[in-house]
């Protein structure tokens, strides 16, 4: 798993760009058993401002604020 498969799950530039996954969306879309390296990794675009931690329906979300 790479942070490319992360911001192309949450967002796709021409059809949604504004789109918002939820934290539950990420891990059942690649995988449980990446889910640490999940976190690194988001945790790590947080940080560089590539993706920011959002509140959707509720729940932990995350949008893509640099492309």
């Amino acid at each position: 798993m790479k942070k490319i498969d992360i911001l192309n799950f949450i967002t796709n530039f021409r059809q949604a760009p504004n789109d918002i996954k939820t934290y539950a969306q990420l891990v059942t879309h690649l995988g449980e058993a990446n889910e640490p390296t999940l976190k690194q990794m988001l945790q790590e675009l947080q940080q560089s401002r590539v993706v920011r931690e959002v509140e959707a329906n509720g729940e932990k979300g995350y949008q893509v604020m640099a492309r």
